[in-house]
């Protein structure tokens, strides 16, 4: 793969005016850009069971974005911001969700400055109670540290997300979150609770369209992968391949898999899905090699360049769903650190819809990779031609 990837190759100048800083009114009449064989044209979003190949099967991530943020002060007075990121005991999400009395999560901590020593404190009333949630830190490094969470309430902690919690929306939009965004930062079939992050491709989908994508012989499936804070964090360093990816925790059913391997075009909604979906082939590799694909081991940041070049992804896939039915497994969880750049070969993913992503970002780099430098025409003319930017902007469906 490339030594060297420069983060200023893949910088553009966006106008503030062209993010989007609410959602429209109806969620598929976004424009969408098409990118067709080297052609474009624009579009609607509701136009899409006539624009897809036929016989496609879309892969959703069916994750659901939680109200992560929670707002304490200090005694003093003083506002300290938490945002979970992911359980560490329990560590698993869903136990962690529905942990009563206390629960430990790793934190992204706003003003953190501020917060020295001593326990921050929320009282609430839930059933005609008087309860006290406390937060404790308990170790960590820079912004990010160790929160012990204790509270009296007869609540989950899930519960108490959902009471107290905020939804975390992007700091680009530049404003605190607001009713409408309770619901229209999630998409229609969201399921599994543990993002803080909305995959926003799919924000786009009503379920009127989803139905019309299947009356029109379009397949669809759902893998979950739970968005963390890091698909916000710009690259800082010159040459990208230096910044360090978060770990994002997903599972695929034997279902998925299976669907997978029979599909004649795989198209992914949002780049979540993306990284999901490669990531397989990473299991599957490790699977042909050495006959476990070690759910406990996080797929490494470069692991999927390190893969045989003759290798297909339907042969990765394969060998998945074989050792899931020998082992009677129906899913397979696991977490990834993938980062896909410029050289990066995909190996399962053929068309992807996807929003239009900030300057040098990952995500950027991740289009680049599927489009080449074809990524400069594309945002040229997205900019040229009205379409509005970020989580709550416009959508392209990209088939090179």
């Amino acid at each position: 793969m490339e030594r060297e990837i420069r983060i200023s190759d893949y910088d553009y100048e966006l106008p503030d005016e062209r993010i989007a800083r609410f959602p429209l009114a109806d969620r598929d009449a976004s424009k969408l850009l098409v990118y067709r064989n080297g052609e474009l044209s624009d579009s609607r979003f509701h136009e899409l069971p006539h624009l897809l190949p036929e016989k496609t099967l879309l892969v959703f991530n069916n994750t659901r974005v939680v109200r992560a943020r929670i707002v304490m002060h200090k005694p003093s007075g003083a506002r300290i911001e938490l945002l979970c990121l992911e359980p560490r005991n329990p560590a698993d999400y869903e136990r962690a969700f529905a942990a009563q009395g206390e629960a430990e999560w790793y934190c992204i901590v706003g003003n953190l400055k501020k917060w020295k020593e001593g326990a921050l404190e929320i009282r609430f009333d839930t059933a005609g109670k008087s309860c006290r949630l406390q937060a404790h830190r308990i170790g960590g490094n820079g912004a990010e540290q160790i929160v012990k969470f204790d509270w009296d309430a007869d609540l989950t902690f899930g519960q108490l997300l959902e009471t107290l919690g905020r939804v975390p929306i992007p700091p680009y939009l530049g404003r605190d979150s607001e009713e409408i965004d309770k619901t229209r930062y999630q998409t229609v079939y969201a399921q599994v609770e543990g993002s803080v992050a909305a995959p926003t491709a799919g924000l786009h989908f009503t379920p009127e369209l989803i139905e019309q994508l299947r009356q029109s012989g379009r397949d669809i499936t759902e893998v979950t992968l739970h968005v963390g804070a890091g698909t916000f964090l710009p690259v800082k360093e010159e040459n990208a391949l230096l910044h360090p990816m978060h770990t994002e925790h997903f599972e695929a059913t034997r279902k998925t898999v299976g669907q997978l391997l029979q599909a004649d075009h795989v198209t992914a909604v949002g780049t979540t899905s993306v990284r999901t979906l490669e990531s397989l082939a990473v299991l599957g590799h490790r699977i042909i090699r050495s006959g476990s694909p070690n759910e406990a081991r996080t797929i490494g940041q470069f692991e999927p360049y390190d893969l045989p070049e003759a290798l297909s992804g339907k042969e990765a896939l394969q060998a998945l769903f074989d050792y899931m039915e020998r082992n009677n497994l129906d899913r397979i969880r696991t977490a990834t650190q993938i980062m896909i750049t410029p050289g990066f070969r995909y190996r399962i993913v053929r068309g992807m819809i996807t929003n239009f992503h900030q300057p040098k970002s990952t995500l950027l780099l991740l289009i680049a990779a599927f489009v080449g430098e074809e990524w400069h025409r594309i945002y040229d003319y997205a900019l040229k031609n009205g379409f509005r930017f970020l989580s709550y902007g416009d959508s392209s469906l990209l088939l090179p």
